[in-house]
């Protein structure tokens, strides 16, 4: 069949975030505003005529990391090519850089075609609200801490500095972004929950000990509605991560593969709770 392939303006990444809420992604209701700061020329779909037929990110964070996402294809247009060529504007796109995604588990195959190799499981677990659990330690808004600290932060556990996506994604509406702090001031974990299609997401969590994150986790889950939904994305070597998310009788619901185009990242996992998106790392 015929279709052509272009760059998505705001409105056409809508309309691929709606997607991915129909393949059961349950995305935040905010995600397209601040996935599109992130690179807004790293969107693409196509079309035939104007008719959209299927999407792909390629975020380019900076010269030496990107990340590739929201690849979805129509149900009704599988098997015409579609899919190969939309990977293929998007590994042209972000060239000679290491490219990281979190792949569906049954493909693995294919995309180790492509040279990417595996580098873990991120896992989606799922709990539900509640008033009760208790909060105890001191956390602050993150709106009180001085951006540059948060950037200097992230940067630890993210493979590129996120400005301008950042600066969205903590002060989205119906989120709440928190931190944690030492003695001189410095950023010790972060964490921030959003309202979703389904429930609320924790993402990312970041912290430097487990007591940390729980206490962060605890604080993020109380914005939650009672009896909600809330998700957390967590990977599958932090067992720290997996034990908290087990403490409160979270259960497993998805997985994907994390998987890098070129040297994996050297980040500490054994400090990344929750990942930020499965769409942009």
């Amino acid at each position: 069949m015929s279709f052509h392939i272009r760059k998505m303006t705001i409105d056409n990444l809508r309309i691929a975030v709606a997607w991915a809420a129909a393949e059961a992604w349950n995305p935040g209701l905010n995600d397209a505003e601040c996935f599109y700061s992130a690179d807004p020329d790293g969107f693409f779909m196509a079309f035939d005529d104007e008719t959209p037929l299927g999407c792909v990110s390629a975020v380019a964070y900076d010269e030496k990391f990107g990340f590739i996402g929201f690849f979805i294809v129509r149900n009704d247009l599988r098997g015409h090519r579609i899919g190969i060529e939309l990977g293929r504007t998007a590994l042209n796109y972000l060239g000679k850089r290491c490219v990281g995604q979190d792949g569906v588990l049954q493909k693995i195959g294919n995309y180790e075609h492509y040279g990417f190799k595996m580098a873990y499981r991120n896992i989606r677990y799922e709990g539900i609200a509640c008033k009760t659990l208790k909060t105890t330690g001191s956390v602050i808004p993150l709106s009180q801490v001085p951006f540059s600290e948060l950037s200097r932060y992230d940067m630890l556990h993210f493979p590129a500095q996120r400005t301008d996506f950042i600066r969205k994604w903590i002060s989205q509406p119906e989120s709440l972004a928190l931190g944690t702090l030492d003695a001189k001031s410095h950023l010790t974990g972060y964490g921030v929950i959003r309202k979703c299609g389904k429930g609320y997401k924790i993402a990312p969590l970041f912290a430097n000990s487990a007591d940390l994150a729980e206490l962060l986790f605890l604080n993020l889950a109380n914005f939650a509605a009672e009896g909600e939904a809330i998700y957390l994305d967590l990977p599958e070597p932090n067992m720290d991560a997996l034990a908290l998310a087990e403490k409160y009788r979270m259960t497993q619901v998805f997985s994907t593969a994390r998987m890098y185009l070129g040297d994996a990242p050297k980040l500490p996992v054994d400090e990344i709770f929750g990942v930020t998106s499965f769409e942009l790392g």
